[in-house]
């Protein structure tokens, strides 16, 4: 039946403003008929960061920015289900139009900039379905006008150290000014130290919560050594590579739409993304089990993922041209590619082809 809803919603939501389709989409989640997801293949579990996975397939933040619809998006059968990025305070983000498709490349441009309802309307949805189970984790963002950004998330940690699964630290969006500059150096020791003492110090009364950073797929290699070791040195629980990047591939086709300002996600950021992914594994040498996002639109590629360094992966762009059949395509398409090795689960496959990838031309 949601296939067919899916199926048929489709074609309409793409004839509307993305924004204004995005919003109908949510608000159509919420008035699906409610009822427990399929029981997923054991082989596809995953333990991490001291949580259990149902399967890997998560709903990466950008979607469910204020927390509407997690449950819905559990039954749908999604592993886990990243809402946000949420603000301390509300704020309206970059003025519209801010969201755009570009269907010729199954690519998706936004500068949304943390438009956000803000951490007490958020933290009064998540905690109203305490008790419904599931993996629900929070994406955490500064406020744009905040005097000091690292305080924002030490108070977002605090907030919603009882409501969530795990927090990840987002310093990554292009789109709030000089938000990026948080994965350099002294901002980011001075950020990582802030973040895992605040959430040492909720944890006494909250448990413990995984703390997670997401970062750029637009960094040089050197800054990455920096990021991985000061990750490792600070003993955050895990890393999500990558955001959405400000690159603009030249195998585009719909140049008219690439010129817009904002962070590109779906299928054209995949190449970069994964490369990044193995890049990364390869620096973090097991210490550092990470999430692989950034244009993922089959189970092909979820699989490159895996075999580049990834526990989990996140999808979100791919969505809006293959709808939400595809969370069941991918599971399955992993289904048959451990029967067909004869491995016991996923994790046999994580970073098989990460140093090879690391070897190979750099993506343009």
């Amino acid at each position: 039946m949601i296939s067919l809803i899916d199926s048929l919603a489709r074609p309409l939501l793409n004839l509307m403003d993305a924004e204004h389709a995005h919003r109908l989409a949510v608000r159509g989640l919420e008035l699906l008929p409610r009822g427990p997801a399929r029981a997923d293949d054991p082989r596809l579990s995953v333990q991490v960061f001291g949580l259990n996975f149902p399967n890997p397939v998560g709903m990466a933040a950008g979607f469910d920015k204020h927390g509407e619809v997690p449950d819905a998006l559990l039954r749908l059968g999604f592993g886990f289900v990243e809402v946000g990025t949420v603000t301390l305070r509300p704020q309206p983000g970059n003025p519209r139009p801010r969201l755009f498709r570009l269907p010729a490349d199954q690519g998706v441009i936004n500068r949304l900039g943390f438009n956000s309802e803000g951490a007490p309307a958020v933290l009064a949805r998540l905690a109203a379905r305490a008790g419904a189970g599931g993996l629900v984790g929070v994406n955490l963002g500064a406020n744009r006008d905040s005097p000091d950004r690292i305080a924002d998330y030490v108070d977002l940690i605090e907030t919603f150290a009882p409501v969530a699964s795990y927090f990840t630290v987002n310093i990554s969006s292009p789109n709030t000014p000089g938000l990026r500059d948080l994965q350099q150096g002294q901002p980011l020791d001075d950020l990582l130290a802030r973040a895992v003492d605040a959430r040492a110090r909720v944890s006494r009364q909250a448990g413990p919560t995984p703390l997670l950073v997401k970062i750029a797929p637009d960094l040089t290699l050197n800054e990455l050594d920096d990021i991985v070791s000061a990750c490792r040195r600070r003993r955050v629980d895990g890393m999500i590579i990558g955001n959405t990047t400000v690159a603009r591939p030249p195998s585009l086709q719909d140049v008219k739409t690439a010129r817009e300002s904002g962070g590109l996600s779906g299928a054209p950021l995949f190449a970069l993304a994964t490369r990044m992914l193995a890049e990364t594994y390869v620096r973090a040498e097991g210490a550092l089990p990470l999430v692989g996002t950034g244009g993922i639109d089959s189970g092909r590629t979820a699989l490159a993922k895996i075999r580049a360094g990834a526990c989990l992966v996140q999808l979100y762009s791919s969505l809006v041209f293959r709808g939400l059949g595809l969370v069941g395509e991918i599971k399955a398409e992993l289904v048959n590619a451990l029967a067909r090795d004869d491995h016991a689960g996923l994790p046999d496959l994580v970073g098989r082809d990460a140093a090879a990838m690391t070897a190979e031309k750099w993506p343009v």
